[in-house]
């Protein structure tokens, strides 16, 4: 909680990220919360990945909080209120914002509907619009609140991989499994990839623009974009 956090500064316990050696995110108290400056104040000190920032809505809130981090610390926009929403585009071009985020349970809470994906589906195709319109980074999708479904939590993780998010917010750590299971290319996806490439490179001899036929199916330059991203995946 953030009066916990905030406690616990004022004891002198010193921040530190060097318990891993994987990237660190640090998702800070909200811009206007009484403990956003404090929080911008500690982050600063330490070498992150990125910082991820809540409520992001107004620009000039979150142009503040980049050159607060003074260019050394990217940012995560977590998007999760119809504000947010509207600013996206702009958030998102935001030299110093690397990443969306959609926070869909602030966000159905906020609008006061449903958190059903047919309700969702013009959010979340927005904040992937906007990431690609700005060419950033892919989104990542909101948590799954139901702790003990990992079939649900993988299901809902792939339906963002489907609509074009790159990753999804995990609450504990019993759902990275899931997640990561989702967001891993099937055996045949991975084989479908590397047909598409070793036709186009045979028929076509590498031309990028050239189309060829697999399994009685048009193979041109978007499919193989789209075999050579599944295969990078793998990376």
């Amino acid at each position: 909680m953030p009066s916990e956090r905030r406690t616990r500064r004022k004891a002198g316990q010193a921040l530190a990220c060097d318990f891993t050696d994987l990237p660190v995110l640090v998702r800070i108290n909200g811009c206007g919360t009484p403990w956003h400056a404090d929080d911008l104040a500690s982050v600063g000190k330490l070498a992150l990945s990125a910082v991820v920032l809540p409520k992001a809505e107004d620009v000039g809130d979150v142009v503040a909080v980049v050159q607060a981090l003074g260019g050394k610390v990217s940012v995560v926009a977590l998007i999760e209120t119809a504000a947010g929403l509207a600013s996206a585009r702009a958030i998102a071009d935001i030299d110093g914002v690397e990443r969306l985020t959609f926070g869909s349970v602030d966000f159905c809470a906020d609008l006061g509907c449903d958190h059903l994906r047919e309700v969702l589906l013009p959010a979340w195709f927005e904040i992937v619009l906007a990431s690609k319109l700005a060419r950033i980074a892919p989104p990542i999708d909101g948590v799954t609140t139901a702790l003990d479904d990992p079939t649900l939590c993988e299901a809902d993780a792939r339906h963002a991989r489907n609509l074009g998010m790159s990753g999804k917010l995990c609450i504990h750590p019993k759902q990275i499994s899931a997640v990561k299971q989702a967001f891993r290319p099937s055996d045949e996806g991975v084989d479908w990839a590397r047909r598409v490439l070793e036709a186009s490179e045979e028929a076509a001899e590498g031309e990028e623009d050239g189309a060829v036929s697999l399994d009685g199916v048009m193979i041109d330059k978007p499919v193989r974009l789209r075999a050579r991203a599944i295969l990078a995946s793998l990376d």
